[in-house]
């Protein structure tokens, strides 16, 4: 019954923010472009304060182990070879091709994991969780640029854009500056650290509640041969085989759980947009985003009892 409450407490708050947002646009409360600008704000202002501070207010103890932030980057960029590698034989259209590959290794780490990671472990895991956000982001936004230009044949790889649309991402931004911070024992005035951390607590229940009021359900019949068998894998078989290899790497408790929360939460939003505007296969790009969205709330919930049900968080 206590690894029951746990993994519902975890993760009725992430439904109720959705639904919040999908009925208020349902019944025109607020308008589809309100929505998009309100998005840019908490991607471009919301989201650099939750990074910055989460490091910022971090001590020296609860920093993760550098065998988990290895482990997390290797083994994106291992899964990324190999999807480059198996894909192409089962999917043969390369407009599809880019979209299947980053919809099974690209997570919406930020916007679920990161506060889920807190909400089941408390305040105490946000600067670990954060941390491992650098390394999460960095190769997300650099190999799905490389991926969908793999398979765009009207693209060429330009290292000069991947390198500048990295450098130029807040959450990047705002993670690198409160590490700085942190590292150089640099003080702000509480009167600067309150707002910032309020900001920061906002951030999830906004970001949730745009993307559940930007959630569309259109047709997706022809796409079930891809949409089954991509979800099925991400966000079950995939953290299954992750926790299994972390956990013969020695990685526990929070490091374990956070192995879920980078490969078991739901394709990140940013995908759809990257998809269509980078010659990918658009439509199923933004049917992974929302299906996946709409179904991890029930895996993850899997996911969280099953662990504590065992006895491994």
């Amino acid at each position: 019954m206590e690894s029951l409450l746990v993994a519902l407490n975890a993760v009725i708050p992430f439904l109720c923010y959705i639904s919040f947002g999908y009925i208020v646009r349902m019944k025109k409360i607020v308008s589809e472009s309100f929505l998009q600008q309100l998005n840019q704000m908490v991607f471009r202002l919301f989201y650099p304060c939750m990074t910055f501070y989460n490091i910022y207010k971090a001590d020296a103890e609860s920093l993760p182990r550098p065998v988990l932030l290895i482990f997390v980057g290797a083994s994106i960029l291992i899964l990324e070879a190999i999807l480059i590698l198996v894909v192409p034989r089962f999917v043969l259209e390369n407009p599809k091709r880019g979209v299947v590959i980053q919809g099974i290794f690209r997570s919406n780490f930020v916007l679920f994991g990161l506060p889920l990671t807190i909400s089941v472990f408390g305040d105490s895991a946000a600067s670990v969780a954060a941390m491992v956000v650098t390394v999460v982001v960095t190769i997300y936004n650099t190999t799905s640029v490389v991926i969908l230009e793999m398979f765009n044949t009207n693209g060429k790889i330009n290292v000069k854009n991947i390198a500048f649309n990295v450098i130029k991402n807040p959450l990047l931004q705002g993670a690198v500056i409160g590490l700085v911070f942190f590292l150089l024992g640099i003080h702000v005035p509480e009167s600067i650290v309150t707002p910032i951390a309020a900001f920061s607590d906002a951030t999830s229940p906004l970001a949730l509640f745009v993307l559940g009021g930007t959630l569309h359900f259109n047709e997706i019949s022809h796409n079930l041969k891809y949409l089954v068998p991509t979800l099925s894998f991400k966000l079950l078989i995939l953290p299954a085989v992750m926790m299994a290899i972390g956990y013969a790497f020695g990685l526990r408790e929070l490091e374990l759980f956070l192995l879920v929360a980078v490969y078991g939460t739901p394709v990140a939003a940013a995908s759809y947009p990257m998809a269509q505007n980078m010659g990918g296969d658009g439509e199923l790009a933004g049917q992974l985003v929302v299906i996946s969205t709409v179904v991890s709330v029930v895996t993850l919930f899997f996911w969280i009892f099953l662990l504590r049900f065992v006895g491994l968080i």
